[in-house]
């Protein structure tokens, strides 16, 4: 049996999470993850006893939880400059990736489930989604936004900047999101008494 190493695990999980964000669900296999990883095919069958399904909500995890620390980050300088941070981690992802990269989270959302237990991975996504809301609404609140509206521009901020990674992927420019930061910038002040 092979042994337990945590590195080949993340190793493992980080590749699915890469690939998933360039090609969606579908087109990412784990005999391809193995390839990416340099990990021999058998070693993904045991650390992912239950197949495909098990390493796509593995990678899922991961990358909301890489998101949530950006996010965190990012907020520890301030409400607009946090804003700011965590729009240009998205633009920096696209450049650097030469516009290749999207987000996985987002790709799991709209590649249709393969079978029943893919349907799992789309609930993982949703709660992942839930979460960085979470954290958007409630530095949103400290800022003095009063809950309802900032439950509603956490919503707007990662649905723009979800809705807007795609369109920088298909135009090969980061301009949208340029476009989506000074709005949504724009929009937090008007919400949020001086």
């Amino acid at each position: 049996m092979a042994k337990n190493d945590p590195a080949v695990r993340r190793r493992l999980v980080g590749g699915a999470a890469l690939m998933i964000s360039q090609r969606g669900v579908s087109r990412t296999s784990i005999r391809e993850v193995a390839k990416f990883s340099g990990t021999p095919l058998g070693s993904t069958y045991h650390y992912f006893p239950n197949g495909k399904n098990q390493l796509i909500i593995e990678a899922i995890q991961m990358s909301g939880r890489f998101i949530e620390k950006q996010l965190e980050k990012a907020f520890a300088l301030g409400l607009e400059p946090g804003i700011r941070a965590f729009v240009q981690y998205w633009r920096d992802d696209a450049v650097k990736s030469d516009f290749r990269n999207g987000c996985p989270v987002l790709a799991v959302s709209v590649d249709e489930p393969a079978d029943e237990d893919g349907y799992a991975a789309l609930d993982v996504a949703a709660e992942t989604f839930a979460r960085w809301r979470a954290l958007l609404a409630d530095q949103l609140e400290k800022h003095g936004a009063p809950s309802a509206q900032a439950q509603s521009l956490a919503t707007m901020i990662v649905a723009s900047i979800e809705g807007t990674v795609p369109m920088c992927r298909a135009q090969r420019s980061a301009e949208p999101l340029d476009h989506v930061e000074e709005q949504l910038l724009a929009l937090i002040r008007m919400s949020i008494p001086a």
